[in-house]
């Protein structure tokens, strides 16, 4: 690929830095703005090839949205690029995110826990929303259906990070045997000449192959609380399909039982990050700053937030060269529809537990979810607006 010139750097950077201020509403919105900015008013891209880049983010794990990014960074500006896009879209909520948990722990319980309270209700909501959003999508017929369902009673019943791991598996193996998908246009072109080599991509691979392999058994040979963390979030973004609220349920099965971080300050940090524009997994720099180890603070912060989304630009570095074979094929596709219904289930079971168990409490937190859920899905107010309304609610009331 060849040397990006500053000018093209410092547009990608400039670009994607008004994105990451203004981008609310969760990956599906993102991927609305980055169409209108990059199809319809710079034409950075065809709007055949934006749709085959969405879906190629879609079959990856990690998140969708920052993955999109990453490849337009990359097309513009090369791998320079990449990184510019990522960090000028990321940056601004995750420094929120990290003054919020700066702030809240400075504070302690002076300024009492009502607020707290309020945002954990509207956790409820919200991830609710996400739920019967994403099962309208992907699971719109009844062995999908199946698929979630099955996933959702058992991770109900075995609340275990290694067993969502698993679920998701299975859920991509019964969707590669039992599931037809439809015909798609195969005459469809490429994802814009996004230029990878296949050297490249295979160190690329590698290097992602090793990484999830070797954190683990690192972490516990030494006990190291760095190599810990780094283990955590790493296996969090490589392993999580669906991106943005997927992530809840594995992060706080890492880290809540643990004692990492407790569970009050787990739910306040998932709320607070409904209110902040940006991806959704920029949430991994506020548990790296409230985390109850070391690092914490602004260096745990720091590791997290990188530590996140490595896999999601090792993967895409490494598929991009052999995207234009796979994405035609079937059994590919069919596994990848299992995935994702192996996802809502995921995300259903979540919403029991932790989110709902923890954030209904009584009559008053039940009563101001299920305001915040009607605001969200029929009058349509944003997310942030919706937390931030409901951590005041909870202040007043709870």
């Amino acid at each position: 690929m060849r040397m990006a010139a500053p000018k093209a750097v410092g547009e990608v950077l400039v670009v994607f830095l008004r994105l990451g201020l203004t981008s609310f509403g969760g990956p599906v919105a993102h991927l609305g703005y980055f169409r209108g900015e990059f199809v319809e008013k710079r034409r950075w891209l065809s709007e055949r090839a934006y749709a085959d880049l969405v879906a190629l983010c879609q079959f990856l794990p990690g998140p969708a949205s920052s993955q999109v990014g990453m490849a337009i960074g990359l097309q513009r500006a090369g791998y320079i690029g990449m990184v510019a896009a990522w960090l000028a879209f990321t940056m601004p909520s995750a420094i929120a995110l990290v003054a919020f948990a700066l702030g809240m722990t400075a504070l302690g319980d002076s300024v009492g826990t009502g607020w707290i309270a309020g945002v954990k209700a509207a956790a409820v909501a919200v991830v609710a929303h996400a739920v019967l959003s994403m099962a309208k999508t992907l699971t719109p017929d009844a062995k999908r259906a199946t698929i979630a369902i099955a996933a959702m009673a058992v991770l109900v019943l075995v609340p275990n990070a290694l067993v969502q791991v698993v679920v998701i598996a299975a859920a991509g193996l019964v969707g590669f045997v039992w599931l037809r998908p439809g015909d798609r246009d195969d005459a469809a072109p490429g994802v814009g000449g996004i230029q990878v080599s296949r050297r490249i991509a295979m160190a690329s691979l590698s290097l992602f192959a090793l990484l999830l392999v070797a954190l683990p058994a690192l972490a516990v040979l030494t006990e190291n609380g760095v190599l810990a963390l780094v283990d955590t979030f790493y296996r969090a973004g490589a392993l999580v399909f669906g991106g943005g609220h997927v992530v809840l349920p594995l992060l706080h099965a890492e880290l809540v039982p643990t004692g990492a971080v407790t569970n009050d300050a787990f739910l306040a940090g998932y709320g607070a990050a409904q209110a902040v524009p940006g991806p959704l997994f920029t949430f991994a720099a506020y548990l790296g700053a409230v985390s109850t180890g070391q690092p914490s603070g602004i260096l745990g912060a720091a590791l997290a937030l990188v530590v996140i989304f490595v896999p999601s630009a090792l993967l895409l570095l490494g598929v991009l060269p052999f995207w234009e074979r796979v994405r035609h094929a079937r059994a590919a596709r069919s596994a990848v529809m299992g995935l994702n219904a192996g996802v809502v289930g995921l995300l259903a079971a979540a919403l029991y537990d932790p989110v709902f168990t923890q954030g209904v409490t009584g009559a008053l937190s039940l009563a101001l979810a299920t305001l915040a859920f009607v605001a969200l899905a029929t009058v349509r107010v944003p997310a942030w607006a919706v937390v931030i309304a409901s951590a005041l609610a909870g202040a007043l009331l709870l």
